[in-house]
């Protein structure tokens, strides 16, 4: 069995104080000890699920040449088509055996951010996959605010105080693809070990082996999540906001066995990104005398520019 905890999000929006209670101290408590849940209760429902998977292997399934049209140069692969190989773990050379697609935020009443976001990319070869990849973005992004109103109560915030950074945030739906292996890889894995820069993901496709985290005695433990539950997990800037009183988790996607290397894997996470203005200094009520402020005060835009830069996808 997976070592992460289990966690119903129908408790959190019951009418029952006792069992929103119970999911505000399971979530809050597993966030401070290994930085992961496994959500059920979400809102994705399991056609939408079944109809995501259907579009984005039909994308993957396209030309190599006809991919390449939608990869967008000058906007650090923030909207369309990231090619093989392109993206790396900070601090590694060997980029990861993935590809990927970005849909971003579906702006409303905001013209400023409508003019600082890239636009979204429409693949007319698939007629329903930006539909498809719009309605998923919604309700992960929805599942994401009734996360985020949990942990601000467990924290001794306002229940509602990430709505506003959250509204219009520059979030990302990634949908990736691991191709078959078909040779030995040198120094390099599906996807290499790294921190997540946002305030939490929401992972859909962790139901194999493959995915794992470190837990705090530095041991590699596998995730895996129930077909009807989404893996969530602490990003680096709620770890920053909460002077790492909730934990951002290094995890990692390994290869699988060699009789395995011909199937390709796919997963699809969904970043929670505030707006670029939200402050990430560190909480008042996070910082005390045994655990002092170990972070430089940010913004959340500042912060996703210098980890872009750190991950190859953005020039200095």
């Amino acid at each position: 069995m997976s070592a992460i905890p289990s966690v119903d999000l129908t408790d959190f929006v019951s009418d029952d104080p006792a069992r929103k209670e119970k999911f505000i101290k399971e979530i809050g408590g597993a966030f401070e000890n290994i930085g992961f849940v496994a959500l059920s209760g979400h809102f994705l429902s399991d056609q939408l699920v079944g109809q995501l998977y259907a579009e984005i292997k039909k994308f993957f399934q396209l030309p190599q040449e006809t991919k390449d049209s939608y990869e967008i140069e000058g906007i650090g692969g923030q909207r369309g088509y990231t090619s093989f190989g392109k993206e790396h773990a900070k601090g590694k050379k060997e980029g990861d055996l993935k590809e990927f697609w970005h849909f971003g935020q579906y702006v409303e009443n905001n013209s400023k951010l409508e003019d600082e976001y890239p636009n979204n990319v429409e693949v007319s070869e698939l007629p329903n996959f930006n539909e498809v990849g719009k309605e998923t973005y919604k309700m992960l992004e929805k599942t994401a605010k009734y996360v985020l109103r949990a942990l601000a109560l467990h924290l001794g915030l306002e229940e509602t105080y990430f709505d506003q950074w959250i509204k219009n945030g520059n979030s990302i739906l990634r949908p990736i693809h691991y191709p078959p292996i078909t040779e030995e890889p040198k120094n390099a894995v599906r996807a290499a070990a790294h921190g997540d820069i946002n305030l939490i993901t929401l992972l859909m496709g962790a139901h194999g082996k493959g995915l794992q985290v470190q837990n705090h005695q530095k041991e590699w433990v596998d995730a895996i999540a129930k077909p009807d539950q989404l893996m969530i997990n602490v990003g680096d800037m709620l770890s920053r906001l909460t002077n790492n009183k909730l934990k951002s988790t290094i995890h990692q996607v390994v290869n699988p066995p060699k009789e395995l290397w011909g199937t390709s894997r796919y997963s699809i996470p969904f970043f929670m990104h505030p707006v670029s203005e939200m402050p990430l200094n560190c909480l008042e009520n996070c910082v005390d005398e045994s655990n002092p402020k170990g972070f430089d005060d940010t913004t959340a835009g500042e912060y996703l520019h210098e980890r872009l830069i750190e991950l190859g996808l953005v020039k200095k």
